[in-house]
């Protein structure tokens, strides 16, 4: 037994309350339960109850037993005095407030029925993975999509807090910021930190004025990294080295550099060389990138914007003076697809946010037209009956997991809401 289960059996009335008495048997009319809370204090605040004929107004404190009343030192905090009710599965002792005075108890096991507990501990079972994992199957298709609409929103509001935290940073330049968030994810999970603090630590101004060239971006990208600080025998370094010597005179940038890259976990296709090529070439085509991210209107649209082939010398390298077989290192189309997922999409949400525009039916739509995600929750979710069709679907399974399954949250969830009622 859980204390959230009780939260939610008291927040949606799911007992008997039409003869509801005290463990001293004073009768009990339930008015309005209160409005629930989560932060110091007690549970629900403001209920609305006549106790023994009084009508009283106050917060309800919840617990599993009465005695947690002590446990949790309540009876010497000042912010529990206006306790009016104590809501216990289990009563084992009175309780008092702070000055003394004796609280009325409910005990709640007395009016909750036979099916709804049982259909909880069914629930809350020891399972290989999740909770419901043996009942979700069963849960009609109708309710988990809108239950995955609410996830959708709650995703992409946690990931404007991110885009904030970028856009403070960058003294609310949202150009900048959008380069930042992009730079971060081309880098991917190994090299996505060292992206950014590569992008955080040249200007955007900087970008802007050096776009035209493709070569030029590459030396502040790669000289940046700290790539450029060999001998090279290849000329195509050489120019770059040149360059970013230039560059770093021409803009005044300090001498330092950001280390740290990862080479060796990843294929070469996603060599921090290559990925750091095609983010200059994806600048280098898109003079006017933020422009073209936030007025697309179709996933095509997007797709355009991320049709791009590295320099020539990138066509025949994955790393400096290494030559290999002619390929063009163009995005790939999964590749497009995560950097829609983790960067256009919650970077749109987030500014739509900010010029109070009413939510971007694009940004779901799009979602609903890539293809789902492929790794280990989304298969898992597959084995237990819940199939993604697309990547709307598969980002609102994993914030699913990873903020209700994974929290315990399951009298919070759509799902186990209906399989417990």
């Amino acid at each position: 037994m859980r204390e959230d289960f009780l939260h939610y059996v008291w927040d949606g009335k799911k007992f008997d309350f039409s003869d509801l008495k005290t463990v001293c048997n004073k009768k009990i009319t339930l008015l309005d339960t209160g409005k629930y809370i989560r932060s110091s204090g007690a549970d629900f605040f403001n209920a609305q109850l006549i106790i023994d004929g009084l009508r009283w107004a106050g917060n309800v404190e919840i617990h599993l037993k009465s005695s947690d009343w002590y446990l949790h030192n309540h009876h010497t905090d000042s912010n529990y005095d206006n306790v009016i009710l104590h809501v216990v599965w289990d009563y084992d002792v009175d309780v008092y407030r702070k000055n003394n005075t004796k609280i009325p108890v409910l005990q709640l096991k007395d009016y909750v029925s036979k099916n709804i507990n049982s259909n909880y501990m069914d629930l809350i079972k020891t399972k290989s993975w999740i909770f419901c994992e043996n009942q979700i199957g069963g849960v009609s298709e109708e309710i988990i999509s809108g239950w995955k609409d609410d996830l959708i929103n709650q995703r992409l509001s946690q990931k404007t807090s991110v885009v904030r935290d970028l856009l403070q940073q960058n003294q609310n330049d949202w150009e900048a910021t959008l380069f930042c968030m992009l730079a971060k994810n081309f880098g991917l999970n190994t090299n996505g930190e060292t992206f950014l603090e590569i992008a955080k630590s040249l200007p955007f101004s900087i970008i802007r004025k050096e776009a035209h060239e493709v070569e030029n971006l590459e030396a502040l990208f790669l000289g940046k990294a700290g790539l450029l600080s060999d001998d090279f025998e290849d000329t195509y370094p050489k120019e770059l080295q040149q360059r970013w010597k230039y560059l770093q005179v021409k803009h005044r940038l300090e001498d330092t550099f950001v280390g740290g890259l990862e080479f060796f976990k990843h294929r070469p296709d996603n060599f921090p060389t290559v990925r750091l090529a095609q983010l200059a070439a994806l600048y280098h085509k898109n003079q006017y990138f933020f422009d073209a991210v936030t007025k697309a209107d179709t996933l095509q649209d997007i797709y355009k914007i991320f049709s791009l082939e590295t320099s020539e010398y990138w066509q025949t390298h994955y790393v400096f003076e290494k030559e290999s077989p002619y390929k063009r290192k163009q995005l790939s189309k999964r590749f497009i697809d995560l950097l829609i997922i983790n960067t256009v999409i919650p970077f749109r949400f987030a500014y739509n946010q900010y010029l109070n525009k009413t939510p971007d039916s694009v940004l779901k739509n799009v979602l609903s037209e890539i293809k789902p995600e492929q790794n280990n929750i989304i298969n898992k979710f597959k084995n237990i009956g819940v199939v993604s069709k697309n990547a709307f679907d598969t980002q609102a399974l994993l914030q699913l997991k990873k903020h209700y399954c994974d929290k315990k949250r399951c009298m919070e969830c759509t799902i186990g809401k209906i399989l417990l009622s």
